[in-house]
């Protein structure tokens, strides 16, 4: 039996309105290429999370990563100028998100927050977890039986509050 080919991520049609004009030109592309956005993070020199985030205008994009995205995309320099200007990590959607999966992870907030917020007081005291001096990942596992586990890395600098 052969493998089945890996499903690419591609641009749900109702966020198109939402989202930077260049967005739907690079999922267009990384669909007809055929690229997974890992096989992008390895060429690009950056996590699989930031050049999506690039794709949807939430991550700034280098002059570096525009080349090399021209290049691996087949798509003009010039048509995605924007990729280098202020990201928009604002626009979350609907609240509580309707979108299954980020319904899902915004729920692990709603029932873990303060159990998180708490164990990280006791760790590192009075202060929050940067989202600006931040890193992110996600890994698959495998467990014995088979079956498939999300693992998702969160990373950011601790920021005691200031007595003041």
């Amino acid at each position: 039996m052969a493998a089945e080919a890996p499903r690419l991520a591609s641009l749900d049609s109702s966020m198109a309105d939402h989202l930077p004009s260049y967005s739907q030109q690079l999922f267009y592309a990384k669909t007809e290429r055929g690229l997974s956005f890992e096989a992008l993070a390895k060429e690009l020199g950056r996590s699989e999370v930031a050049v999506a985030g690039i794709f949807y205008g939430q991550v700034t994009a280098s002059a570096e990563d525009v080349d090399k995205l021209s290049f691996i995309l087949g798509v003009s320099k010039e048509s995605l100028k924007g990729l280098q200007g202020f990201p928009d990590r604002g626009r979350a959607g609907p609240m509580p998100p309707v979108e299954p999966l980020i319904y899902r992870l915004y729920e692990v907030v709603q029932n873990y927050g303060y159990a998180f917020k708490a164990v990280m007081n006791e760790k590192f005291g009075d202060g929050i977890m940067s989202a600006i001096c931040f890193s992110t990942k996600v890994d698959k596992e495998v467990d014995e039986s088979g079956a498939a586990w999300v693992v998702i890395t969160l990373r950011g600098k601790w920021l005691p509050f200031t007595r003041f």
